[in-house]
């Protein structure tokens, strides 16, 4: 428990640090508890970088350059160790909105000078007092409809500037009764078969059978920008899991990096989690063979017996550049 404590310390001063570096000084700043050889994992158009100069040139400076008074609006913080590597590794979760003024283009995303809330999910892992390893996912189709620009106008489900755990109690700062996490990553787990026996036996349980297994029935999923969020067991099927299923097929499990929890919230994230086909259209991208790799994480929160809430990031800006659709590249040519 103190090694995860540790960690949990490393990443709050890293992320003080971080907070109040200018562009110019990023790069010092994340060398300062980054590994030389810190591995990065970001979505398109960053994907994979190595080392602090590479992470803070492709990342953080050119958002710090396009967003000014940046504030982390953290929901959820915990730690955990990692069951895919048998409980070894040690990561750290920060889910929430970067926050600030969209005071220039980031990524020929066009400025508003308006308020802009940049969703993001971070894992983190921690060895021998340093971060040696990261994935930080941000929703930038999110941002973009911030910036006035709805290049899927058909979200199955609702558009929001998504909320922290509504019982307010996302940042696991103090140590937790290990029994707690494990009860979470047991049901994260079990949920996570459950999915695989669905796909295997489609007959076997109907939706809201498969779903009441692991869920409240006012469960919330929190979904990325272009299914948008969803509320209660039987909307979800609606708003997500039906136009998934029925449009999203020979569906191939890659498995995570890390899976991991921390008292009533885990989560997990994978590089990528699902090779998948969009057979029958979806987000208004026609149908077609070609095979389609998914970088996704999961942060859940367990109340009881169930799981309550969930908050989803997709790498979308990649399902759809895979497809053929490069939406950065028609932003830099209009």
């Amino acid at each position: 428990m103190q090694d995860l404590q540790d960690a949990k310390t490393l990443l709050r001063a890293h992320y003080d640090a971080l907070d109040h570096a200018d562009p110019e000084t990023i790069a010092s700043t994340l060398a300062t508890r980054l590994s030389a050889r810190c591995h990065w994992r970001g979505y398109h158009p960053f994907n994979e970088q190595t080392g602090p100069e590479a992470i803070a040139a492709t990342f953080w400076h050119p958002l710090r350059r396009a967003f000014s008074h940046v504030q982390r609006r953290e929901d959820i913080f915990f730690a955990g160790r990692n069951e895919i590597d048998g409980f070894n590794g040690i990561w750290v979760v920060s889910m929430g909105h970067l926050m600030g003024l969209f005071d220039a283009p980031f990524l020929s995303i066009p400025a508003t000078r308006k308020i802009a809330m940049l969703r993001y999910c971070e894992f983190s892992r921690v060895e021998n007092g340093q971060i040696v390893e990261q994935a930080m996912y941000c929703d930038l189709l999110h941002l973009m409809r911030q910036a006035g620009i709805v290049r899927f106008p058909d979200q199955t489900a609702m558009h929001l500037v998504q909320p922290g755990p509504r019982t307010h109690d996302g940042m696991v700062l103090e140590a937790q009764d290990p029994e707690c996490g494990k009860k979470t990553l047991h049901l994260i787990d079990r949920m996570i078969g459950a999915i695989s026996d669905a796909n295997s036996d489609p007959e076997a349980h109907t939706p809201r059978q498969e779903l009441l297994q692991d869920w409240h029935e006012d469960m919330l999923w929190w979904g990325p920008e272009g299914i948008g969020a969803t509320y209660t067991i039987d909307r979800y099927i609606e708003q997500h899991q039906r136009p998934f299923r029925r449009t999203i097929d020979n569906r191939v499990f890659n498995g995570h990096a890390a899976r991991l929890a921390e008292g009533t919230y885990g989560g997990f994230f994978g590089w990528p989690n699902l090779t998948v086909t969009n057979a029958a259209g979806f987000m208004g991208v026609p149908g077609s063979d070609t095979r389609i790799d998914m970088r996704v994480i999961d942060i859940y929160r367990r109340d009881g017996d169930k799981l309550a809430e969930n908050w989803v990031f997709i790498d979308m800006l990649y399902v759809l550049k895979m497809q053929g659709i490069d939406v950065l590249a028609e932003l830099s040519a209009s």
